[in-house]
């Protein structure tokens, strides 16, 4: 069975997708660019400079930089004082590190953002290390941020698994080799999770955790990545 957890941050522990992808869509429009919300849904997750290359093509290296930037300047004034941790967070990471699991945190967020949501989750003291978007020069999909929490958790990519609520999240964890489940607190449907490489489907961390536990204690959960759906 894992014996590290590595979870992602924001729209799997703490609730502000919406937000993120508001921000965002204000972002684009002051410069010039109307993109509907939905679209920007089915990129969230998304490394933000790849996200703005699918939807906006032609803006210039430099132009995406400045929208970027505008987005975060937005979502911190405007937005991030919603975020709120979701239902049940500490209990779950107290039964995985209670049940001798180790925790670590990979997520493309960083500085004053990443510092907030750790101080509404308030559980630095289950989680043993960090990667994050100070570590790394590209988000998700790209495998870097999952293995630097391996690195920095001292175990195996075999004992390892990844907990997001993107496609992206998973992508990232299948091409470092972890095995990955996913959440539908981010607003992607279950087949996308399944697709990107999700072995295990979940509505919210409490029935991920318990879906975890009953495989733990049936040996069926190995980290091969057999998808699994549940209901």
């Amino acid at each position: 069975m894992f014996s590290g957890y590595i979870f992602d941050v924001e729209g799997t522990l703490v609730d502000c997708v919406r937000q993120n992808l508001l921000s965002q869509q204000e972002s684009l429009a002051n410069f010039g660019a109307t993109v509907p919300y939905e679209i920007l849904q089915l990129y969230s997750g998304l490394d933000g400079d790849e996200t703005l290359q699918l939807i906006a093509p032609a803006m210039s290296a430099e132009e995406r930089k400045r929208v970027l930037e505008a987005k975060e300047k937005i979502y911190d004034g405007k937005y991030l004082a919603m975020a709120k941790p979701f239902a049940g967070v500490r209990d779950v990471l107290e039964a995985i590190a209670k049940a001798g699991g180790r925790i670590a945190l990979a997520t493309d967020c960083k500085g004053p953002e990443l510092k907030h949501y750790r101080s509404l989750l308030d559980v630095d003291d289950l989680i043993s290390c960090v990667a994050c978007g100070d570590d790394v020069e590209h988000g998700k999909p790209d495998p870097r941020l999952v293995e630097l929490a391996v690195l920095r958790l001292g175990i195996s990519v075999k004992q390892a698994i990844m907990i997001g609520d993107t496609p992206y999240d998973a992508e990232a964890a299948r091409s470092a080799g972890v095995a990955a489940a996913g959440l539908l607190t981010g607003g992607f449907a279950k087949e996308a999770l399944l697709e990107a490489g999700c072995s295990i489907v979940a509505d919210d961390l409490p029935e991920l955790l318990t879906s975890l536990e009953s495989m733990r204690d049936e040996g069926s959960l190995d980290g091969s990545g057999s998808p699994v759906c549940l209901p």
